[in-house]
C-alpha cells in the first residue's frame, strides 16, 4: 500500500525531524480510517482517499469503486472543504447515506488530501523535482 510505504520511508530523518512514534501514529490513523469496520466499505473509503489525493500528484485508478453521487462531494472536500454546505450533506442523505457514512467519506477525503499535501511538502524539502 502506497501510504504504508510512505509512512515508513518518506519522513525526513534529518536531525530526527520526525520521530518514529509520529510515523506509527500516522499509520494507525490511516489504518483506522481506511480499513476499520464502518457504514461504508473499506474499499470505498480507500478509493475516496486515493481520489482526494490525486490533485496532490498521486495517481488514481479506482474510478469504478466510488459511487457517482460521491465524486463531486469528494472533490469538493479535497480541494475546497470550506465550501462544503448543508445542501451537500443533505443531498448525500437523500441519496441514502447515513450520518456515519457521510462522516467516514468526509474523513477519508480529508485524509487523502492532507496526506497528498504532506507528501508533496516533504518531497519539496528533500529536493524532489515534481
Amino acid at each position: 500500500m502506497l501510504l504504508k510505504k510512505f509512512v515508513r520511508s518518506a519522513w525526513i530523518k534529518e536531525e530526527n525531524t520526525m520521530e518514529e512514534s509520529h510515523a506509527s501514529y500516522v499509520q494507525r490513523l490511516i489504518e483506522a480510517v481506511l480499513t476499520s469496520h464502518g457504514d461504508t466499505e473499506p474499499s470505498v473509503r480507500q478509493a475516496v482517499e486515493a481520489l482526494s489525493a490525486q490533485p496532490g500528484g498521486r495517481p488514481f485508478s479506482q474510478t469504478d469503486v466510488i459511487p457517482p453521487e460521491l465524486i463531486s462531494y469528494v472533490k469538493k472536500v479535497a480541494l475546497h472543504a470550506y465550501k462544503t454546505t448543508d445542501e451537500d450533506i443533505e443531498s448525500l442523505r437523500k441519496a441514502g447515506y447515513s450520518e456515519d457514512a457521510i462522516f467516514e467519506i468526509t474523513v477519508s477525503a480529508a485524509l487523502g488530501a492532507g496526506m497528498a499535501r504532506l507528501e508533496r511538502g516533504l518531497g519539496a524539502l528533500k529536493g524532489d523535482e515534481e
